[in-house]
């Protein structure tokens, strides 16, 4: 029977911002929000379990700072699919939708769906990602899409190094990345009045190209252009983007590693009033296929259980999260922005031959800070 009009109580949303801490690859569970010190040795592996502050809730050890914010986290201990494929399984995380192989760029990203409803604010794009630069493959695919809604709600990405594209480890240590204003620093030569001819030609080569292109194709170049230009002129924007104006203190609170000064980077954004974040920290060009862990030789990966524990892996990333929450909390923040914790799926149960764990789309955990909470 079809609830009546008014039946149920309108819930009030306070959610202004969300961060998406996007971790593709496949980040294990057993060794994160779900150890199993009960198990046997080649199921839980050597890590130990350590308490949170809620009672019967264990996290891996290396886990310690999130377990210490455990109040300000939900860990959701249901999330599961039936694919063990990562295009699939990326695609229907990113989304939200079941797809098929033909469907993994089809469907918006949650970002770009957020971006059309919410559109811009205070000088951002609806939907940034940093770097936005992650491609699994083999071949390399862009899932960093608006789907059906258009080029224009895909994310804007910050920019990153280079990508090695077939993502084989290459550095052991991480060395922390310099990507602050990549997307943004203009080439030498180009200053204000530069810029400025250089978008009334855009503007004069756009008025042609609605001569001649389809309405909705030359709306998402004119969206884009707009975003772009908006973006350069905006101090505000250039400043939120700037890391070294952070106190060095606040930069080693999260670790001067890839995913700690991202982590930083997303919180100068929602501090600036950017609505939708997406942390991409997943297909690395110095670590491979970071959360990937199969320890297949390609990879020259330790055994998972001490991969674990280096400063570029969950041990860092740890780091990264808990500062981030604890950070929003501390400027009044947390409250109002929805902290999302994402992978594509989880880790096989038992140890493969070479001390990795395989893909496994019937368990992960996710885990997030819902607005509103304290």
């Amino acid at each position: 029977m079809a609830a009546q009009a008014g039946a149920f109580p309108a819930r009030q949303t306070t959610a202004r911002s969300v961060v998406l801490l996007w971790l593709a690859g496949g980040v294990t569970h057993i060794e994160s929000f779900d150890p199993k010190p009960d198990a046997p040795v080649e199921v839980r592996g050597t890590l130990r379990a350590i308490q949170t502050p809620l009672a019967g809730v264990l996290f891996a050890e290396v886990m310690p700072h999130l377990a210490a914010q455990l109040r300000h986290l939900a860990v959701v201990r249901s999330y599961s699919h039936d694919s063990n494929d990562h295009f699939i399984s990326q695609a229907h995380a990113l989304s939200g939708q079941r797809v098929t192989m033909a469907q993994i760029t089809t469907e918006p990203n949650i970002g770009a769906v957020v971006s059309r409803l919410q559109g811009p604010r205070a000088g951002f794009p609806g939907y940034i990602a940093v770097p936005g630069t992650t491609r699994p493959g083999p071949p390399p695919h862009n899932l960093f899409v608006g789907g059906w809604l258009g080029r224009e709600f895909a994310p804007f990405s910050t920019g990153g190094a280079p990508r090695n594209e077939d993502f084989i480890a290459r550095v052991t240590e991480a060395a922390e990345e310099d990507f602050h204003q990549q997307a943004l620093q203009p080439p030498p030569g180009m200053d204000a009045a530069r810029l400025h001819r250089r978008q009334s030609l855009v503007s004069q080569l756009d008025r042609q190209l609605r001569q001649v292109e389809a309405a909705g194709a030359a709306g998402a170049l004119d969206r884009q252009y707009r975003d772009a230009f908006n973006m350069l002129a905006s101090p505000a924007v250039r400043s939120a983007l700037d890391l070294r104006r952070e106190p060095h203190p606040v930069r080693q609170r999260y670790g001067l590693t890839k995913i700690g000064q991202r982590c930083l980077l997303a919180r100068r954004l929602v501090e600036a009033g950017a609505p939708f974040v997406m942390v991409d920290y997943g297909y690395d060009p110095d670590y491979g296929n970071l959360w990937d862990n199969h320890r297949a030789a390609v990879q020259n990966q330790p055994h998972i259980c001490e991969m674990a524990k280096l400063p570029y892996h969950l041990a860092g990333t740890d780091r990264a999260c808990a500062a981030l929450i604890e950070d929003l909390h501390e400027r009044g923040l947390l409250g109002q922005t929805l902290v999302v914790f994402l992978t594509e799926f989880g880790r096989t149960p038992r140890f493969n031959s070479l001390g990795g764990r395989d893909h496994w789309g019937a368990a992960f955990r996710a885990a997030g800070r819902a607005a509103g909470r304290s």
